[in-house]
């Protein structure tokens, strides 16, 4: 890793953006869910039904939900029947997560505190691997998918999804002044943190393109790899295979 990375767009030591991104996070978790909400639209729940559905989640598969936090995608995956840990490195937010799983009575899920960059967890593990709007955040991306390959049995699966670039003709423009302009405001008047999202936009803007990205995991190890735009590539949702 280079001796110093992004965080949005500044460049900062490596140790420095880990721990500003868990002030971020640690401050943003108790109203994450509904930022999202008022960010999207609401759109961020049929991308994250399409997610799922791309997984094709199947009962008594042991699933990583890695950055997983607030449970989403874990709520979602459990219903279908697989045993889903659920990991961040941010305790604040799987403390949300875990009183919104007390709330709908889901007492299987497994809440583990990880570093997605150096995992606990023991080789050829889990059958499938998630991250939702989760690796643009890690410090050392290359690390953090080599891990998620690691921790793969063979045959297993990597899902991401995460926001890219959209290709849409006027398009881009439009939510570039949406989400600079309009979005740090909407932090600041609901989750009264308009730095903490002004973070979160520029984070997006320096994420790899769907190509770029889509050659990293290749290069962790993972074959077939594919993409699937949503919006013209305003969000992606990433796949490779361990074999």
């Amino acid at each position: 890793m280079s001796e110093t990375v992004s965080y949005g767009f500044q460049q900062v030591a490596p140790e420095e953006k880990t721990r500003r991104v868990g002030s971020v996070f640690a401050r943003v978790a108790a109203r994450y869910d509904i930022m999202n909400d008022l960010m999207s639209g609401g759109l961020h729940r049929s991308w994250k039904d399409a997610f799922v559905s791309m997984l094709r989640p199947r009962a008594g598969e042991q699933i990583l939900d890695m950055a997983g936090g607030t449970g989403d995608i874990a709520f979602r995956m459990a219903e279908k029947g697989a045993q889903v840990t659920v990991a961040d490195i941010n305790p604040a937010m799987l403390d949300v997560g875990i009183e919104r799983a007390a709330k709908r009575g889901l007492t299987d899920l497994v809440w583990r505190e990880q570093n997605a960059e150096k995992l606990d967890f023991p080789d050829a593990h889990f059958d499938a691997y998630t991250i939702a709007f989760g690796i643009r955040n890690v410090t050392d991306i290359p690390a953090a998918l080599r891990e998620a390959h690691r921790v793969l049995r063979y045959g297993g699966r990597f899902f991401c999804l995460e926001f890219s670039t959209t290709e849409w003709p006027g398009f881009g423009q439009i939510y570039d002044a949406y989400s600079h302009k309009v979005v740090p405001k909407i932090g600041k008047l609901v989750a009264r943190d308009e730095e903490a999202y002004r973070y979160l936009v520029e984070s997006i803007r320096r994420f790899p393109p769907m190509p770029e990205f889509a050659k990293m995991i290749t290069a962790a190890g993972f074959s077939r790899v594919s993409v699937r735009p949503i919006l013209g590539g305003l969000v992606a949702i990433h796949s490779g295979w361990k074999v």
